[in-house]
Parts: C-alpha cells; structure tokens; sequence
C-alpha cells in the first residue's frame, strides 16, 4: 500500500497531550491542487457511516478520499492502553453531536503495524496512543495526542468543521458557550456567541451572551453596541432586555464604584439614611459584592417599602437581570424579597 499525503504531517512529537496546530497556509486549508478549500461544505454522512473500525487495507477509502468531502478523524488506539478506553467515548459522543459532519475512523495500531510505520515515515507520531489526526482534503489538518477533557475535544473539532465550512449545531455551540462563561472563560465564550449569532441572528440568548461576555471583559461600550445590533424581533426579549440592565447596571456600578469610600463612609454615618444606602448597593454590585449589594435594599424595603416610589424592590429586580436569574446570590435575594412581600 501506497500513501499520498499533503503537507502537514510533522510530528508532533511527546508521548503525553500535545497539540499542534492546523497545517493551513493563509486563511485557509489548501487542497492537493493548491485551491483554497476552506469555502467547500462538508458532506453529511448517515448514522452508520459516522463512525466506523478502519485498517491499512482501507485506510485510503475510509480517510484520505473520504477526507476530500467530509472531515475524518482517526482514533489511533491499542487494546491495552487504558486512556485510549476513555478517549474514545468522548470522540464519538463529539462526532454524533456534529450530526453527520464529521467521521470518525478507529484504528488498532497494533493490528496495523505496516500503516503505522508509513505513517511514521510521514512524521505522524501514532507509536504513542492515544493519538488523534484530523484529516482534511487529504491532508493532516490537525493532531493531538494523550487522553483530553470532552471540553478539549469540542474545542478541537469546531475549527476543523469552521475551516470547512461546516459548523457545531447551535445547541451545542450555546451549550459550550455557557461552560465557557462558568468556566470564566470569557474571550472564549464571546467566540462561541459570535459564532452562533452568525448561525442564528435570531437567536437572543447568542446576543445577550456575547454582551454579557465583553461585559466581563470590560468593554461595557461594545456591550452596549452589540445589544443595539440585535433584529427588532428579539430586542424585547427577556435575554436582550436583562442584559440591557446588565449594561446599565455595570455603567452606574463603574461610576458608583470610584465612590465607594465615600459612600462606605456615609452609610456607615447615617445608617437609615436610604440614599446613601441605596447608592452603596450599586457600588458594591459593581465591585461583586452582591450579596451585600441586595442586603442594602433588603432592609430598605424592610423598614420603608414606598420609599422613592419603590426604588429599592426595582434596583433589586435590575440587578437580578443583571447577575442572571440563576445566580445564587439573586435565588437567595429572591426569597427573601418574597417573604418581605408576603408576609
């Protein structure tokens, strides 16, 4: 058996996770005739052609022509390696989320000595397993190796899909969005709203996230800028209206905030006076405290409830739009601005 691959197969080189980037020239993958593929969408494959057992007899079918229409990975694994058992469930589960974009090919490399060694002799490290090799347009278009986390692996496919044309289902685009944002990953997160408003530009919860997302990265004005692009049929939504809130709420925070000796101070002079309290809470939201924060107009509403025609009970409320609904600190303020109401 003869091998023809394009350029990209360096190794990657290590026995342990590594990574190595896509073997791209420019913007993006160039075919065996030098043409930029990266426009081509990738064809969309049945349940059972999605992942399948691959060999050295078949491997020029299964990858390198299947590779000129849909994306391949290849799964090099061993019976006796342990962290290929718990890779492996992870690839699939990634591949079947693509829903026919992406195949999988699974190859024993100790059943397939003779095609790792030509792989070898390309500079594809697959003596170490596991190992994982992207192939596009019948090119390597991407490798790493070493059992990594599901999220690591989300991260892997999704270029190679973006590189083709193809794309994650926006379920899955906003689910990994939201890990993102819990993870504090926030420059990743807006990537991931980015990328599903481009999907859907109807769809508030890519809007509000990507707003929320340079709203933690300190750039309330492109926030702001963002929410003011949203379609006229979503921005009375309930995700576009409370990160509208967010964003105000972060601006009178970020000017309240530079005051917040002074208003410490003040508070803690006068405690009844509720002015002063009521601009310490929007301080110390805007510096994370919120507990504290909801804890100022608590007892604001506790003690007088009309006063400033109810201001406190709706800076309260802005601020759960603002924090998000299910945040801990607006469920626990939540209750207990029920049992003020109710009781």
């Amino acid at each position: 058996m003869s091998l023809i691959i394009g350029a990209g197969g360096n190794s990657a080189g290590g026995a342990g996770a590594s990574r190595r980037g896509p073997s791209a020239q420019g913007s993006g993958l160039v075919g065996a005739a030098g043409q930029d593929v990266s426009s081509q969408n990738p064809a969309t494959l049945s349940a059972q052609e999605m992942i399948i057992d691959g060999s050295q007899d078949t491997f020029m079918e299964d990858v390198i022509e299947a590779s000129r229409t849909t994306p391949v990975l290849v799964d090099f694994w061993a019976t006796w390696c342990g962290p290929c058992k718990q890779l492996t469930p992870v690839l699939e589960k990634a591949v079947r989320a693509a829903q026919g974009r992406i195949k999988l090919v699974k190859i024993d490399i100790d059943q397939n000595r003779s095609l790792v060694q030509q792989l070898a002799q390309l500079g594809l490290p697959v003596q170490s397993v596991p190992t994982v090799a992207a192939f596009w347009q019948g090119q390597i278009a991407d490798l790493f190796q070493g059992a990594v986390p599901e999220s690591e692996i989300k991260r892997f496919v999704e270029p190679l899909l973006k590189m083709t044309g193809g794309e994650l289902p926006g379920a899955d685009l906003l689910a990994e969005a939201k890990r993102a944002t819990e993870a504090g990953e926030h420059e990743m997160a807006a990537q991931l709203y980015s990328a599903l408003i481009q999907q859907d530009a109807e769809k508030p919860e890519g809007w509000a996230g990507l707003a929320r997302s340079l709203l933690a990265l300190d750039q309330p004005e492109e926030a702001a800028a963002v929410l003011d692009q949203a379609p006229p049929a979503i921005a009375a939504h309930a995700d576009i209206e409370g990160a509208r809130s967010a964003v105000a709420v972060a601006e009178e925070g970020r000017q309240a905030r530079a005051r917040l000796a002074e208003l410490q101070a003040a508070h803690e002079a006068n405690p009844d006076d509720r002015q002063a309290a009521y601009d310490l809470s929007a301080a110390l939201s805007a510096a994370g405290e919120r507990e504290q924060a909801a804890g100022l107009l608590l007892d604001i509403i506790r003690h007088d409830r009309a006063w400033n025609e109810d201001a406190a009970r709706l800076q309260l409320l802005r601020f759960f739009d603002a924090w998000g609904q299910g945040d801990p600190a607006t469920l626990a303020a939540r209750r207990k601005l029920s049992a003020l109401l109710f009781s």
